[in-house]
């Protein structure tokens, strides 16, 4: 008889399609149960349960509490991906619902479920013997009124299929933390989802420590190049200080340009000759000496003539008549006429005449 099993299940199994068959692979730290998902699974929820199948697969597939489960080989599996790794689970922490599941939706039943009622639970009490079923006491009553929400299907990992499905745990728990926020009520899922974030975790120091390795190289050359790096620093900070210097200059010089063509237009505009050059230059040079603008233009005639009281007061007494201010007077007047084309001997005599007559006054 147990012969006659082991041959119907490997034709079984050799009539499956490609897309749902099995081939069992063990591997480490989780089982590879060799399930072939290209694409995301078609998941339809079972009326009155907490739990999804794959209508359209020739498989015992489901989805339950935020995990994907397969029953395969006389054994259950579960996995956070809908194509694994996958994740070997005792028959002893193998959730209620899951066991309660109807016959009638297990889509590849082994040989001895044909014999029980399609719309009742598999006897697994019957199939797994007298232990187990007395460590599960009453796994087969339940209360239909208190049956929990279904968890949210994972419909994120529907843009991750063929090349692009992500096979290493430390990708997918990134990919999970970051799309899917439900958390699991049963233990097992619970510990479960605790040993792949480990896993995870796992994955990733060692990954950072082959970095490392690797880079160890290039990091020596780096720490080789540092302190040129450091030393040119401080050249760049004098650059940069020589380069604001030159600017202020240029700035003062455009100053200084610009006060001295506003002075030359205000010359020109009053009728004096513009400055040269060498006086431009000067007044640059000094630039204590405030520019102050040029006053009104005064008419050039003859000095007034200093009254004779006053000059008699402000000159010494017995002075010469050549420090004497009536003299000066003579003087300046014939310095007016020769200016006028006069001529000078006339008022030349007058003057010296008048100094000669004050003089013998004096005496």
């Amino acid at each position: 008889m147990r012969h006659l099993i082991i041959a119907l299940a490997i034709l079984l199994c050799s009539a499956l399609p490609a897309r749902a068959q099995f081939s069992i692979e063990f591997g480490a730290p989780g089982v590879n149960i060799g399930i072939n998902m290209p694409v995301y699974p078609t998941l339809v929820r079972i009326p009155g349960y907490p739990v999804y199948y794959d209508p359209q697969v020739n498989s015992n597939y489901f989805f339950y509490d935020g995990l994907y489960w397969v029953y395969w080989g006389d054994n259950w599996y579960a996995s956070e991906w809908y194509n694994g790794p996958w994740q070997l689970v005792a028959p002893i922490y193998v959730p209620q619902f899951l066991l309660l599941v109807p016959v009638r939706y297990y889509r590849a039943p082994p040989v001895y479920f044909r014999t029980w009622y399609r719309d009742g639970p598999p006897r697994w009490g019957e199939h797994w013997g007298r232990t187990w079923e007395q460590r599960r006491v009453g796994w087969d009553r339940w209360d239909r009124r208190s049956v929990p929400a279904a968890a949210p299907l994972p419909v994120y990992q529907r843009q991750y299929s063929g090349n692009n499905y992500p096979r290493a745990v430390e990708q997918q728990q990134v990919i999970r933390s970051q799309n899917y926020r439900y958390q699991p009520r049963e233990a097992v899922a619970q510990q479960h989802f605790q040993q792949h974030a480990a896993q995870g975790r796992l994955q990733g120091q060692q990954g950072q420590q082959q970095v490392q390795s690797q880079g160890n190289g290039p990091r020596a050359r780096t720490q080789t190049q540092q302190p040129v790096q450091q030393g040119s620093a401080p050249q760049a900070e004098q650059q940069q200080r020589q380069q604001m210097n030159r600017q202020r200059q240029q700035q003062q010089e455009q100053l200084h340009q610009q006060q001295q063509q506003q002075h030359q237009q205000s010359m020109q505009g009053q009728g004096r000759p513009p400055q040269s050059q060498a006086q431009m230059q000067q007044h640059q040079n000094a630039p204590q000496e405030r520019i102050r603008p040029p006053g009104p233009p005064q008419a050039q005639g003859p000095e007034p003539r200093s009254p004779p009281a006053r000059a008699a007061q402000a000159g010494p007494q017995g002075g010469g008549g050549e420090n004497h201010p009536q003299a000066r007077g003579g003087e300046n007047k014939g310095a007016q006429r020769e200016a006028k084309g006069e001529p000078q001997g006339k008022g030349e005599d007058k003057g010296a005449h008048k100094g000669q007559v004050k003089q013998d006054e004096n005496k």
